[in-house]
């Protein structure tokens, strides 16, 4: 695909549309209420969601497409200066809500961009993305694939996301006089709360979101944002800190469990650290051929489950042996842990230069 056409999770100037994969912030770093570079396609929910992340933005620029639908736009050829046609369909995630890959077709050939997703192969969901996915390909392979390689190494083994949900259920089960604060994002995981406030019975299950996004999200009827009221609590967890549990220990028992496919820090933790930032940088080479635990603890008050919204090292294989790539790039570049997920899948990729890195 030429350059100047699309952006995909990239809000600066150069395209002509630009696609929004879901709302987490390390994905709309660039996008602000002022932004007004073009057309911003993305999912309905996500649209729905947008104004509250962004008060005050241009409402008028968004573009709603539906998952599983082809969607065609007009550009312009920046090379010939003439018209180019070019479908997109949206394809779900399964990250978090609103997140959706985007599959693109023209002159070009094909283009996937997964953007953040999870491809569980025991998942009903997913294998009605995949179905979709099989058939918009109509047995053509990805010319282009962008992947989530946030977990592209085969020391990442995680259990379903219902088999870790469970396990949070148990350990809060096991704690039946201890207050639980859950770290999660201010997006995303609502499944395993839904599991979580379906196994204690009860709407025991405070959430820190706004009334609105709740509302959106249609979990009005299972959750509280009167966090202060319930015995089990999801936080933010940028506020999930040492400090802060052992302050609630000294009012009332409190365990905290983390639902995170990231490997833990095996270093003492600092008072104030965020244990989402106490990344293990010698994980590997201490436990790179072991599969993860269904539990772990890194503090005698704190839980760690392998619940994961990316998908681990087999499901990434899957994925690509599903699509059977000519050329692919990851789309995570930051992380400590990166590693080009052509290192391990490159077996299916032709001889072809390298996809640039901002196509899309």
């Amino acid at each position: 695909m030429e350059r100047g056409l699309i952006s995909v999770d990239r809000w600066a100037e150069g395209s002509q549309a630009y696609f929004l994969t879901h709302l987490h912030a390390d994905h709309t770093r660039g996008l602000t209420p002022a932004w007004s570079r073009g057309p911003l396609f993305c999912s309905r929910l996500s649209a729905n969601l947008l104004p509250s992340r962004f008060p005050g933005f241009d409402l008028s620029l968004l573009r709603v497409l539906d998952v599983g639908a082809w969607h065609s736009l007009s550009l312009l050829s920046p090379s010939s200066a003439s018209d180019t046609l070019v479908r997109v369909m949206p394809l779900d995630a399964h990250h978090c809500p609103g997140a959706v890959m985007y599959l693109f077709s023209g002159d070009f050939g094909s283009l996937l961009y997964t953007g953040d997703f999870r491809w569980e192969t025991t998942s009903e969901k997913a294998n009605r993305s995949r179905d979709m996915l099989v058939k918009a390909l109509n047995g053509s392979r990805v010319n282009a694939l962008y992947l989530d390689n946030t977990y592209c190494n085969p020391s990442y083994s995680f259990p379903s996301r219902r088999d870790a949900a469970q396990q949070v259920v148990d350990i809060i089960a096991s704690h039946p006089k201890h207050h639980v604060i859950i770290g999660i994002d201010t997006l995303g995981k609502e499944d395993l709360l839904v599991h979580i406030a379906r196994g204690a019975q009860n709407k025991d299950l405070g959430v820190a979101r706004t009334v609105q996004t709740m509302h959106m999200l249609g979990f009005d009827e299972i959750f509280t944002t009167k966090t202060s009221l319930t015995r089990v609590r999801a936080v933010p967890r940028y506020s999930f800190t040492l400090d802060t549990l052992k302050g609630l220990n000294k009012i009332h028992p409190t365990i905290g469990i983390m639902p995170s496919g990231l490997p833990w820090a095996l270093k003492p933790l600092d008072r104030n650290e965020n244990f989402f930032d106490s990344l293990a940088r010698s994980y590997y080479k201490n436990k790179a051929h072991e599969v993860a635990s269904m539990e772990e603890r890194l503090h005698p008050e704190i839980y760690t489950v392998p619940y994961s919204d990316h998908s681990c090292f087999m499901e990434l294989h899957e994925f690509v042996q599903l699509v059977q790539p000519i050329n692919m790039r990851g789309i995570v570049s930051s992380s400590s842990c990166y590693i080009d997920p052509s290192y391990y899948f490159g077996h299916w990729r032709r001889s072809v230069p390298n996809i640039p890195e901002s196509t899309a």
